[in-house]
């Protein structure tokens, strides 16, 4: 499967905001949009011209994919599936990204970054319904519980997430088990519920172009 395996730091830079690809550095000093607060390259302190519509559209969709770490094609089609199901597409949309196993094990607090997430659920740490899942965009439904595998429990990855998980990562629509590692989707969550900065009207208008 294809992945972005380039820096993290920058994709945050280009955006102009924390997109919290890093976990734990993203809330210290050392974050480099802290530091370097323009975008990266030769011509990242230049003045920009004034955004045209288009602009502010790309730049939102860009937004997304980078957050959930999803790449354009496959970003696509989460647009298709919303598109064609019911309720407001922007929506249908981000509750569709929230249900990813990986982005599931993030906002469970068991790993730092939906990056590390992903990597706990391809090595096979992770159990849907205790059976093991290794793929991290399986689409979780409500009322199906996420675990970390018995024998993955003790991996200091997962207990320094849990220590360090801040407010901001605990969402009504899960419920959580620090003891068993476990968590269940109680509800797909509606858009005030979902801790993501983006304006997804704005992708929807540009995918309808």
């Amino acid at each position: 499967m294809a992945r972005y395996t380039g820096a993290n730091c920058k994709l945050c830079r280009r955006e102009g905001v924390k997109l919290f690809l890093k976990g734990e550095r993203c809330y210290l000093d050392k974050c480099a949009v802290d530091r370097r607060g323009y975008a990266p390259g030769q011509h990242g302190q230049r003045p920009s011209r004034k955004p045209s519509e288009y602009s502010f559209q790309l730049r939102e969709k860009q937004k997304a994919k980078r957050q959930y770490g999803i790449l354009e094609n496959q970003f696509r089609g989460y647009y298709r599936k919303a598109a064609r199901g019911k309720g407001v597409t922007g929506e249908v949309l981000l509750q569709m990204l929230e249900a990813r196993l990986d982005n599931i094990i993030f906002r469970l607090g068991f790993a730092p970054s939906r990056k590390c997430a992903r990597q706990l659920v391809r090595h096979g740490h992770v159990t849907v319904g205790n059976k093991r899942v290794n793929i991290p965009s399986f689409q979780v439904s409500p009322g199906e519980v996420v675990q970390i595998k018995e024998k993955s429990r003790q991996l200091p990855l997962v207990h320094d997430a849990l220590k360090r998980m801040s407010e901001g990562r605990q969402v009504s629509w899960l419920s959580v088990d620090k003891v068993n590692l476990s968590g269940t989707l109680l509800e797909h969550p509606s858009r005030e519920d979902i801790p993501t900065a983006v304006e997804e009207h704005l992708i929807v208008e540009l995918y309808s172009k």
